[in-house]
C-alpha cells in the first residue's frame, strides 16, 4: 500500500523549475536517499511531502492516518520542558486516542444501524478501528519512558541530562533532542534532512544501527556517503534533465547512471558517424541524375534520425591546493595543554605532536573538546596550561565549524575572498571563486543572503587563496552536499601540507585520515592509522575485555568460599593474587602484541600495494594503446562499409 503518491507535481522558484511534473510513489517500507546538489530541491520535495510546500500544480495525496516525522535543518525549540518530557510529550497520548476511538464506535454504530450504508464505508470505518486498536496496543508496549531514555543515550545525552530544560541545549542538542523525539515516535513515514549533522561519530554509528532495523519508510538526505550505503535500498536524484529514479543504494546509483551514460556516449557517437556518411554521400552525389533516387532517400533517412541526448552533469566545486612552502618536520608540538570551562575540565594534560605531511582527524563525542583543541592549537583560544609551538616555516589555515560567524554580512563574497589575499588579483580571486561554483554575479551577492552551503564554499574559497601549509579545519563537510564533500576529500588528499581536522562524516574521515586522535574524558588517545585500523583494535581490545571480564567471574565462582569468622589467617602467595589484577596483565599484554601484529601486518601489506599498483598501470597502458588502435580504424569512413566489422570494432571500443 502507498503511503504517498505525488502525481504530476510541479514547483517553480520564480523561473526556475523545482520539480516539473513528478510522479512518486512511497511504499510501507520504502528506504529512499535524495541525493543532488545543494539548491537542487532535495530540502523543498521533503517539504513538499511533509506539507510545509504547496505544489504549483499536480497533488500530494497521502494516506488517511499517516503518521509522519519530519526533520528540517532550520529548527526552533523553545524551552519550558525538560528533555524527557519534550521527549515523551512528543506521541500522541492514550487520551486522545481513547476519544478517536470512541468517535469511530460510534460512527461504526450508527452506520451499522442505517441501511443507506454502503459496505466500502463500513469497511472504511473498521479498519479505522483495526488501526486505532493497534495504536493503543502499540502505545502501550512501547512508547515507555525506558525506551525514550535508551534512544536519548544512543544519541549522546547523559542520565543527568533528562531534567534538565529543553531551553538550556544548544542548537545541536536540540536538534538531536528532536530527531530522538521522531525515533522514539515510529511514525509511518521519517523525512531526515542532514540529520547527522550535529551528532559525533559514536552517536552516527549507534543512528546507523537503529535505521537499519527501522522498520517503516523513511527519506534520507545525507553528505555522508558510507552512510547512505548503508540505509537506502533507492535514490531519487535530482538531475540536469530533471528528477530520476534507481533501485539500489548509492554505490548502484553511480554504477547505473555511468552505464546509462557510456551508452547514451556511444549511441551518440554511432548516429553521428551515420550522419556524416549520409551527408557526405548526399554531397557527393547530389548533382547526378543516376543517384537522385539513392539521395532523396539518404535525405529523407537523415531527417528520420533521433536525436540522442547525453545525461548532463551537475555543477561540483573542482579545485586544486597550489604547492606549500616546505616546514620543519615538527609541524606542532603542544606539551600538558589544559582547558576548563568552569568547574568543567576539557582537556586534562594532553601532549601531542604533528609532523610534516600528516593527516590526522579528531574523533570523539560531542562536547568532549575536539573544536576547543583545535581553537587552541590554531591560536583562536587561549589555553588554562601548557604550550603549543609551531615549526619553522610553519603557516595555519584555519577554518571554523562556525565559519558564518567570521564572515561579514554586509560584504560580498568576492570581497569576503580578496580580503584573504591582497596580493591576488581580480583574476586570481574569480579563478578561485569559479571552482566553488561562484560565477558571473554571484560573485557579487551579499554573505547575508547566501545559504549554508554557499556560506561555506565562500568559506572554503578564503582558505584556498591563502592556504599556509597547516590547515586546521572542524567539520568542513557541514552545510556541503555530498559530491562537494568528496570534491573536498579528493583536493586534500592531494594537498601537500599538513592537515588536522575534526569531522563526524566517517567517508570522508576513512578517505583523508593516515592517524586518528581519540578525544575522550579530556585526554588524546593517538593511533597511527586509518579509521578502519582504529575501529578494528578497538572492536578487538572490546572483545578482550569482555572476555577478560567473563574471566573474573567464572573464577570467582571457582574459588573457595571465605574462611568463616575465628578460621586461622590464610597466606597470600604469588599465585593467589587477585584473578582481576592476573587478567589486567594478561589483557594488556595480549591488547599490546595483537596492536603490534596489526601495525606490522600494515606495514607488510605496502609492498603488494605497490607492485600492485605498478601492474595495474602497465595493464592501463596497454589498455590506453588498444583504445588508440580501435580508434583509429573507426576514423577510417571505409570500416562503416562492413557492418560487422563496424560493430566489432564499437563493441571492442566499449
Amino acid at each position: 500500500m502507498s503511503l504517498v503518491v505525488l502525481e504530476k507535481v510541479s514547483l517553480w522558484f520564480g523561473d526556475r523549475p523545482i520539480v516539473e511534473d513528478l510522479d512518486l510513489r512511497v511504499a510501507e517500507h520504502d528506504r529512499i536517499g535524495l541525493v543532488g546538489p545543494n539548491g537542487s530541491g532535495k530540502s523543498t520535495l521533503l517539504k513538499l511531502l511533509a506539507g510545509e510546500q504547496p505544489p504549483d500544480a499536480g497533488k500530494v495525496v497521502l494516506r488517511k492516518g499517516l503518521r509522519l516525522g519530519y526533520l528540517a535543518q532550520d529548527l526552533v525549540v523553545g524551552g519550558g520542558k525538560t528533555l524527557i518530557e519534550f521527549v515523551l510529550s512528543s506521541v500522541p497520548g492514550r487520551a486522545d486516542l481513547d476519544r478517536q476511538l470512541a468517535e469511530v464506535e460510534v460512527e461504526l454504530d450508527a452506520l451499522q444501524h442505517n441501511q443507506a450504508s454502503s459496505e466500502e464505508m463500513l469497511a472504511d470505518v473498521v479498519e479505522r478501528l483495526g488501526d486505532l486498536h493497534e495504536r493503543i496496543g502499540h502505545f502501550e508496549e512501547h512508547f515507555t519512558e525506558h525506551e525514550a531514555l535508551r534512544i536519548l543515550s544512543g544519541l549522546g545525552f547523559k542520565d543527568t541530562d533528562k531534567l534538565r530544560d529543553m531551553g538550556e541545549f544548544s542548537g545541536g542538542w536540540k536538534m538531536r533532542a528532536v530527531l530522538a523525539a521522531l525515533l522514539f515516535q515510529q511514525p509511518d513515514l521519517l523525512l531526515l534532512d542532514e540529520p547527522t549533522n550535529h551528532l559525533d561519530m559514536p552517536s552516527v554509528t549507534w543512528f546507523s544501527n537503529f535505521l537499519q532495523r527501522y522498520p517503516r519508510a523513511f527519506f534520507l538526505i545525507s553528505h555522508d556517503r558510507d552512510f547512505l550505503n548503508e540505509q537506502v535500498t533507492r535514490i531519487v536524484t535530482f538531475e540536469v534533465e530533471g528528477v530520476r529514479q534507481y533501485t539500489g543504494n548509492y554505490e548502484r546509483y553511480l554504477k547505473q547512471r555511468a552505464e546509462e551514460e557510456t551508452i547514451l556516449v556511444n549511441k551518440s557517437k554511432n548516429l553521428g558517424r551515420e550522419r556524416e556518411q549520409m551527408q557526405k554521400f548526399i554531397d557527393r552525389f547530389r548533382a547526378q541524375a543516376n543517384k537522385a533516387k539513392a539521395v532523396q532517400s539518404r535525405v529523407k533517412q537523415l531527417e528520420k534520425m533521433e536525436d540522442v541526448q547525453v545525461l548532463g552533469k551537475a555543477d561540483v566545486m573542482r579545485f586544486r591546493f597550489p604547492p606549500t612552502e616546505r616546514c620543519s618536520i615538527d609541524v606542532l608540538t603542544a606539551d600538558g595543554i589544559c582547558k576548563s570551562y568552569g568547574n568543567r575540565k576539557v582537556l586534562d594534560d594532553v601532549s601531542v605532536r604533528v609532523s610534516r605531511g600528516d593527516h590526522i582527524a579528531i574523533i570523539g563525542p560531542n562536547g568532549a573538546g575536539k573544536t576547543t583543541l583545535l581553537r587552541i592549537l590554531a591560536g583562536e583560544l587561549a589555553r588554562d596550561a601548557g604550550e603549543a609551538r609551531l615549526g619553522h616555516h610553519v603557516k595555519v589555515g584555519y577554518f571554523a565549524q562556525h565559519h558564518a560567524d567570521l564572515l561579514h554580512a554586509d560584504n560580498t563574497a568576492y570581497q569576503e575572498v580578496a580580503a584573504m589575499n591582497t596580493d591576488a588579483g581580480m583574476t586570481r580571486v574569480r579563478t578561485v571563486m569559479g571552482a566553488f561554483l561562484f560565477s558571473g554575479d554571484d560573485v557579487e551577492k551579499k554573505v547575508k543572503v547566501l545559504s549554508g552551503g554557499e556560506r561555506a564554499r565562500v568559506a572554503l574559497a578564503r582558505l584556498l587563496i591563502n592556504p599556509g601549509n597547516f590547515l586546521l579545519m572542524d567539520e568542513p563537510t557541514n552545510h556541503l552536499d555530498l559530491g562537494s564533500s568528496e570534491s573536498l576529500a579528493e583536493s586534500l588528499s592531494t594537498y601537500d601540507g599538513t592537515v588536522l581536522f575534526v569531522s563526524h562524516n566517517r567517508s570522508f574521515v576513512k578517505r583523508l585520515a593516515t592517524q586518528i586522535w581519540n578525544l575522550e574524558n579530556g585526554k588524546v588517545e593517538v593511533y597511527p592509522g586509518t579509521l578502519d585500523e582504529y575501529m578494528f583494535a578497538l572492536r578487538t581490545r572490546q572483545e578482550e575485555a569482555e572476555k577478560a571480564s567473563r574471566g573474573v567471574k567464572e573464577t570467582a565462582r571457582s574459588q573457595p568460599a571465605k574462611p568463616s569468622i575465628g578460621s586461622p589467617p590464610v597466606k597470600a602467595s604469588a599465585a593467589a593474587q587477585p584473578a582481576e589484577a592476573r587478567v589486567s596483565r594478561a589483557d594488556d599484554k595480549e591488547r599490546k602484541r595483537k596492536e603490534a601484529e596489526l601495525r606490522q601486518q600494515r606495514n607488510k601489506s605496502f609492498k603488494p600495494l605497490k607492485d600492485k599498483v605498478q601492474r595495474l598501470e602497465g595493464e592501463i597502458e596497454k589498455l590506453e594503446q588498444a583504445q588508440k588502435d580501435v580508434t583509429a580504424q573507426l576514423s577510417d569512413p571505409s570500416v562503416y562499409a562492413d557492418a560487422k566489422r563496424r560493430d566489432d570494432l564499437l563493441m571492442r571500443f566499449e
